[in-house]
């Protein structure tokens, strides 16, 4: 197999990201750019972001979750403690958050340190969910291996008589984590591929070094 894509090319030329035009902390701007990108721009899963981590194997490994919620502190995403990812935040917290939204030809990569949240964030949230996925939360032994899907059906099944018409209890394996950034790169596309960079950095006394990047 040998298929060339060098023909593949796109002029961005949407936005356009300068310093006059932006805050001293990286929060005000992400939550700038991620309503404008969320009412502006068709975009299906605005909150959808890449999570990377160093796996146990000491490999890299991204994959899609879904921003549950964001703060000053950082951003919230929701997942089972036992799996892959979690095994990985536990041995190393160091992880990278990234979002691309290609219709605004914009990009944020977030460089920071991952930490559980507490028991009742996770069971507000919890709580909140559809039962269906209340119960797949509890059906799933998440990137374990398995024989077939049958397996998981059934023990759907299952769950569903078990907890019919009573409250269903956040299993103690799945919650939140919580990621602090300590760094903050956004990348606005821009015409002849000289893309605006801009990168906040935390420092020590907690103010953002801002410098922009050559692309």
């Amino acid at each position: 197999m040998n298929t060339d894509l060098s023909n593949y090319r796109k002029s961005y030329e949407k936005e356009q990201l300068l310093e006059s035009n932006i805050s001293d902390n990286p929060m005000e701007l992400f939550q700038k750019w991620f309503y404008e990108v969320d009412t502006n721009f068709e975009v299906e899963e605005t909150n959808a972001m890449t999570i990377s981590t160093i796996g146990l194997d000491g490999y890299p490994k991204s994959r899609v979750v879904l921003l549950k919620r964001y703060t000053y502190e950082g951003f919230i995403f929701y997942t089972n403690y036992n799996s892959e990812k979690g095994k990985a935040i536990e041995q190393n917290p160091n992880v990278c958050l990234s979002f691309f939204w290609n219709s605004a030809e914009r990009q944020i990569i977030i460089k920071g340190k991952a930490e559980k949240i507490s028991e009742n964030l996770s069971d507000g949230y919890f709580e909140s969910r559809p039962r269906g996925s209340q119960l797949g939360a509890i059906v799933s032994n998440q990137s374990e291996v398995i024989k077939n899907r049958d397996i998981l059906e059934n023990k759907l099944v299952k769950l569903e008589k078990e907890f019919e018409g009573k409250e269903i209890p956040r299993p103690n394996f799945w919650g939140g984590y919580l990621v602090r950034p300590v760094e903050i790169e956004f990348w606005q596309g821009r015409p002849n591929r000289l893309h605006d960079r801009i990168r906040y950095q935390l420092q020590d006394d907690y103010n953002w070094k801002i410098n922009r990047l050559s692309p």
